[in-house]
């Protein structure tokens, strides 16, 4: 099985991508649209089926306590995974939503393929560790000519998909194809259980392989223009993307000047969100002010989550890091400078904003001291949007 892409559409900066929904036993899937469809009918049926699975479970856990007034561990924990593939279902409907506008202009600019890709395995390392995956790299030093916003969205989605199909490690391999040289990106992994593998009957494609996260790689691809190519065979599921815009040395490829023209020409559409998607941890105890930060970045599209203590900050962030934890001035003690150091550790870049009682002027994190960035509590409206945009770019 072979899926072949070579058609580059307009489309937007994008960035992480949820991972998909997978369907509950007894719902069934969606059904093929009809030949010639729009392929978003497809998508518009995989998402909803996405979110209903996940809500409909939590309806069930919900209902039962209701019923007695109890519920154990066991079943908290189904509620809250439900709740939480519901709202990754929501996350993916965002940037799909932005994919769709197709009016957004792209930047042509050189980028460390390289440095980028290694940027995002360190930023995720914490929740493939979590989820008890490894990654292997194999990785050729190399640069391309592309949007940098949606590259770093590109590869997030590419492991958004593997992480959700794999059954084994996942190895990447960033390599020179034969002349012309073009720089490719190689996923490879297994996409059923090594304990089949050497099972002689045939087994349908899973269907998380050609989901939700499969039809953000593709689109995210070809916003980009990326040729990509995606096999399976024998239990084992390659995906291969072609950057045509290599650099090969000191010097510029030849840019495709039409496309970058037209890319241009294209005004800000109403969905002009470049960190929609991105994921916000907020710290502090006082509720008011977490309602306070979630309303200043409500129109940015981003996903916002909140926690009272340090501790639980923690323990939320040993899942995966988020892209930014924006914190009360008063949160700021030995346990928290202790979580600063550990985050560091992980992402130097990592994207941190103070929001200060007193009304100082805002401070990007390049002109404090403990490189983090700060906001008057009473200019969280104006500055806050603008100072992640800045610090968020940053760290991508």
């Amino acid at each position: 099985m072979a899926c072949i892409v070579h058609s580059p559409r307009q489309g937007c900066p994008l960035q992480k991508y949820a991972m998909p929904m997978p369907l509950r036993p007894t719902d069934a899937p969606p059904p093929s649209p009809p030949p010639g469809a729009s392929p978003w009918l497809d998508i518009v049926q995989q998402l909803g089926a996405a979110v209903a699975g996940p809500l409909s479970s939590a309806m069930e856990r919900i209902q039962h306590l209701i019923s007695t007034g109890q519920i154990d561990r066991e079943g908290l924990r189904a509620l809250r995974e439900s709740v939480g593939l519901a709202r990754e279902a929501g996350m993916v409907s965002q940037q799909l939503a932005r994919l769709g506008s197709g009016r957004l202009r792209l930047a042509h600019e050189r980028l460390p393929l390289t440095q980028v890709l290694r940027h995002v395995l360190t930023h995720r390392s914490r929740e493939t560790q979590a989820r008890g995956v490894q990654i292997r790299h194999t990785l050729t030093t190399v640069a391309v000519m592309t949007d940098g916003a949606l590259l770093f969205a590109l590869i997030n989605a590419v492991l958004d998909w593997a992480l959700a199909c794999t059954h084994s490690s996942i190895d990447l391999k960033l390599d020179l194809s034969p002349w012309p040289p073009k720089a490719r990106l190689q996923c490879r992994f297994a996409h059923r259980s090594l304990d089949l593998m050497d099972d002689p009957h045939p087994h349908s494609e899973p269907p998380a392989l050609r989901g939700l996260s499969w039809r953000l790689v593709e689109l995210t691809a070809l916003t980009l223009g990326l040729p990509t190519r995606r096999e399976g065979e024998a239990g084992i599921s390659t995906l291969t993307l072609e950057f045509p815009h290599t650099v090969l040395d000191e010097g510029s490829p030849v840019v495709d000047v039409e496309r970058t023209r037209r890319a241009r020409d294209y005004p800000l559409s109403g969905n002009s969100k470049p960190l929609a998607g991105s994921h916000l941890l907020l710290l502090s105890p006082d509720p008011m002010w977490r309602e306070a930060v979630r309303r200043s970045v409500r129109q940015m599209g981003v996903i916002v989550d909140g926690v009272a203590q340090v501790e639980e900050a923690r323990q939320f962030i040993a899942e995966g890091l988020p892209h930014a934890l924006i914190f009360q001035q008063r949160a700021r003690d030995p346990e928290f400078a202790s979580l600063l150091s550990e985050i560091r550790q992980d992402s130097k870049d990592f994207c941190f904003v103070e929001v200060m009682l007193d009304n100082v002027p805002t401070q990007l994190s390049s002109a404090c001291p403990d490189g983090v960035a700060r906001v008057a509590r009473v200019s969280l409206d104006e500055a806050l949007p603008s100072v992640l945009m800045f610090e968020m770019a940053k760290s991508h």
